[in-house]
């Protein structure tokens, strides 16, 4: 077996962005030990704010029984803070394993400038793969597995409610499934622009009534109200799929009046889960199907404004809600 590879010099520390407090983050120094077998060691060019999730983290709203469930892959320190939370990282293996020394990789990683991960960790990527698109193959790969609990078939009416990443992430998939009829929801009218981007109808809530009854619906609007819209939205024996967390939110739905008479269905969706049906079922199949479907241009819309990663702010309320995704650019980046 080869050495594993370093540069001159491996740095001993790296920049973390890391929560200290409810919505306040700041820029921390980080050991990082130097690759050894095995491993690489990775300079990070961009990463992505996953706005959802990582809202609910910084606000302090995952529930204790949730804490080892929602440990990202190379989370450092413990909830609710300090944390380094985040998973949607690209940069290029600078030390480690000769074989993928120069290569351009995604990993599940938090926001923080260098860092040293097993190789097996690393999706290596395509070299006509623009970074800041690659940055959203975390995403991608939780929309592609929401779109597989959904068993969308060839013809079906779906509707996707919450132009958010996620939801537009589904929406961007589906639209390519031959004959099918998908339309984007959102309260937002200004997501109308989004939704054309991603080649697919929009309409707001106070539109389902002029809609065709849906074979599927994906929620992914992490609200109550999108949740209740969905089930009006279903037709009589209709699948809805659940694909919003809510953290320790409470949600109350009308499960009485019409519900069992519609013989409705209410499937969860989770990305670390995968449904047995599925062949793709070990993370690198599934990254190797999500790097085919980011060849696709329009999944450009789902990228926000950038940041330089020394300018990220202490107070993360800007960076919270729903909308595209902030990009955070690195030195060297």
């Amino acid at each position: 077996m080869e050495e594993p590879s370093l540069p001159s010099p491996w740095p001993a520390t790296a920049r973390a962005w890391r929560l200290v407090a409810r919505r306040r983050a700041e820029l921390v120094e980080e050991p990082v030990p130097a690759p050894g077998a095995g491993e690489v060691g990775v300079r990070t060019l961009v990463s992505a704010v996953s706005r959802g999730t990582e809202t609910l983290v910084h606000s302090g709203r995952v529930p204790v029984s949730q804490y080892a469930a929602m440990r990202a892959p190379f989370q450092s320190g413990d909830f609710p803070w300090p944390v380094s939370y985040g998973y949607l990282s690209v940069g290029e293996v600078i030390a480690g394993e000769p074989a993928l020394i120069g290569q351009r990789v995604f990993c599940l990683h938090p926001h923080q400038t260098h860092y040293v991960v097993p190789a097996a960790a690393v999706t290596v990527l395509p070299a006509d793969l623009p970074s800041e698109r690659a940055a959203l193959a975390g995403t991608v790969e939780t929309a592609l597995n929401a779109v597989w609990d959904a068993d969308a078939q060839v013809g079906d009416t779906i509707a996707v409610i919450g132009a958010g990443l996620v939801g537009s992430a589904i929406a961007a998939i589906l639209a390519g499934l031959p004959g099918a009829r998908v339309r984007l929801y959102d309260i937002d009218p200004g997501r109308a622009d989004l939704a054309r981007r991603l080649g697919v109808p929009f309409a707001t809530p106070d539109r389902a009534g002029q809609a065709e009854p849906a074979d599927i619906v994906l929620h992914a609007s992490a609200t109550e109200e999108g949740l209740r819209l969905a089930l009006r939205l279903a037709a009589d024996e209709g699948r809805l799929v659940e694909v919003s967390w809510y953290g320790d939110r409470p949600v109350s739905l009308p499960l009485g009046e019409d519900f069992h008479a519609r013989r409705l269905t209410i499937r969860s969706s989770q990305v670390g889960r995968v449904a047995p049906r599925v062949p793709a079922r070990d993370h690198a199949a599934r990254m190797a199907v999500v790097l085919r479907l980011l060849a696709d241009d329009r999944f450009d819309a789902l990228l926000g404004d950038e940041i330089v990663f020394d300018d990220l702010p202490t107070d993360i309320t800007d960076l919270a809600g729903v909308g595209p995704a902030p990009l955070i650019r690195y030195p060297g980046g």
